[in-house]
């Protein structure tokens, strides 16, 4: 019987994958390398996936948290961007409802902006046109006054109008794990916090890597036919232990987010607006807060800890404060925070925001194949094309034929609601229900669907074995929540717990703080944890809520 997608079965899941040569080894555990890992097991070939640390860690959990058009690639003129994008968003939206959910957004019109009106109006037709969107969800255009009453907040001084179009707001870690989760149940092998440190050649091919288990300490050695590099911002470091770096290179560029309270700033709907220096920004509720970014900054410090520094926090609150006068934000307002790094690839005389967001295929001379740029949006293309490639150099070389890519028909784990026949709405109310027959409030029920979609089951599963314990209710809850990604998400950390598995350090960061200590006994217990490995989880626990709640220091980074 195969093990199960639990943190106890990870060296039993490496030690196999290790036992045979793979057709395909993924190092990487983001969004593409997911979709590369679920891409390649679909068609039936014997698939492995390393991340060094945990699924979506990286870039994959510190984007702006949309799988949407890209309104801005269509000023650009990239037509065939956004076209593919929203055939991509209409695929996810319908694979993946728990954690695709449309947004109506605002585009505010002002005098001298960016867009004008009439631009404005044409522009979204075409968007909506290029990109598919359905009759209900295609874009309105307002007048100036229909405008203000949309969004009172927005400054009134120059507005002529906007445009309402929809965009689509996601969980990007979520999103990521839960693809993990379903390549795991197509047949691949998959594990966290596996580091590959070294390449294994024979006659100047790759053909295998050496594993760092940084859970146990433990060397492995896995084979394989064909090795993907997907690892993001780190791929020219792995092309680096390769010996391949050379040619076109990475260009990094940091985006950064702040959340504070809805109360704080109680926008109606999202809204995507100008900044006095040009550049757009987004403005996004998200239950009980707002969160506003991106900044677009050349990067070349520590890729491993990206910051928010006080120059890209001051933009940002500047940036809000132009176009909504009245809420007077300030740094004090800010509840959490984050910064993730955009892996484009160097284009000579582009500035940042000029870069292509388009994907790339280098394959070095040792074969290995690196997936560098892209965007969440766009991560099943790009792993098509990744897994497409490496089919048809198996078949050259077994004589093996793989079937085509079909991932645009496989259900998403969590995301098993549509097959019901029920409306999603209707399947939430159903699944509340459901919830209060075993003692689960409204709050924590609706926190779990939105989190884990059907999953919300598995979790409710756990419940009745808690009963035992003589512990309040809402520690049953946790009990659950926690067990179940333990169990079926291969959790092994505290913190990737609290910030990639609920993302409770973003947008719920009080109850982050207030269940952190329970969580942290919970799964040291159930891990059976001994004390080096505590202390380590306690020095990460507190490095993490660190990094969100310290006073600016000397290196400009709050």
């Amino acid at each position: 019987m195969r093990p199960t997608f639990s943190a106890a079965n990870r060296s039993i899941i490496l030690e196999t994958m290790a036992q045979s040569e793979l057709d395909i080894l993924v190092i990487g555990g983001g969004v593409t390398g997911a979709g590369i890992a679920l891409d390649a097991s679909a068609r039936g070939m014997n698939v492995g996936l390393l991340e060094k640390n945990d699924f979506g860690s990286g870039t994959s959990s510190r984007s702006t948290k949309l799988i949407h058009g890209g309104l801005r690639y269509l000023k650009q003129g990239d037509f065939k961007l956004v076209q593919e994008v929203g055939r991509e968003r209409a695929i996810l939206y319908k694979n993946a409802p728990h954690l695709v959910i449309p947004a109506p957004m605002l585009l505010p019109v002002y005098k001298g902006g960016t867009y004008g009106y009439l631009a404005s109006s044409i522009g979204l037709y075409i968007y909506d046109w290029l990109a598919g969107v359905a009759r209900k969800e295609r874009r309105k255009m307002f007048d100036r006054r229909q405008t203000a009453q949309l969004e009172p907040l927005l400054k009134q001084d120059g507005l002529k109008g906007g445009g309402l179009y929809f965009e689509y707001r996601t969980d990007d870690a979520r999103l990521t794990i839960d693809i993990m989760k379903t390549a795991y149940a197509q047949g691949a092998s998959i594990v966290n916090y596996a580091e590959v440190t070294e390449f294994i050649y024979h006659d100047g091919k790759a053909v295998g890597v050496r594993v760092h288990d940084r859970i146990n300490g433990t060397y492995t050695q896995i084979n394989a036919k064909h090795i993907v590099n997907a690892t993001g911002p780190w791929v020219d470091k792995v092309r680096d232990i390769d010996g391949s770096l050379k040619g076109k290179r990475l260009f990094l560029t940091k985006g950064v987010h702040l959340v504070v309270d809805y109360e704080r700033f109680p926008v109606k709907q999202a809204a995507y607006f100008d900044t006095p220096d040009g550049r757009m920004v987004f403005v996004i509720p998200r239950g009980k807060v707002t969160y506003i970014g991106t900044t677009d900054t050349v990067y070349s410090q520590s890729i491993e800890s990206p910051r928010t520094t006080i120059e890209d926090r001051d933009y940002i609150i500047r940036a809000v404060n132009f176009m909504f006068p009245s809420i007077g934000l300030t740094t004090d307002d800010i509840r959490s925070h984050w910064a993730g790094l955009r892996p484009l690839i160097y284009e000579e005389g582009k500035g940042p925001s000029e870069l292509s967001r388009k994907d790339e295929i280098f394959v070095s001379d040792s074969k290995l194949i690196t997936i560098a740029g892209g965007k969440l949006t766009g991560f099943r293309k790009m792993s098509e094309k990744v897994v497409d490639l490496v089919a048809s150099e198996l078949h050259n070389t077994t004589g093996r034929s793989y079937p085509a890519c079909c991932t645009d028909k496989i259900t998403v784990s969590g995301g098993e609601v549509h097959l019901s026949g029920a409306s999603y709405a209707d399947w939430k109310k159903e699944m509340v229900r459901l919830g209060a027959a075993q003692g689960v409030n409204q709050t924590v029920m609706q926190d779990w669907i939105d989190t884990f979609g059907s999953n919300a089951l598995r979790i409710m599963d756990r419940l009745p074995a808690l009963k035992q314990l003589n512990i309040p209710l809402e520690m049953h809850w946790l009990h659950a929540e926690l067990m179940y990604c333990m169990e079926e998400e291969m959790t092994v950390d505290v913190s990737d717990f609290l910030r990639l598995h609920t993302g409770w350090t973003y947008f719920q960061l009080s109850k982050a703080e207030k269940y952190a200590d329970a969580v942290f006994q919970i799964l040291c217990n159930h891990l059976s944890y001994d004390g080096a490995q505590k202390e380590k989880q306690l020095n990460t626990m507190e490095a993490l809520f660190a990094s969100i709640n310290d006073l600016p220091v000397n290196d400009h980074a709050i």
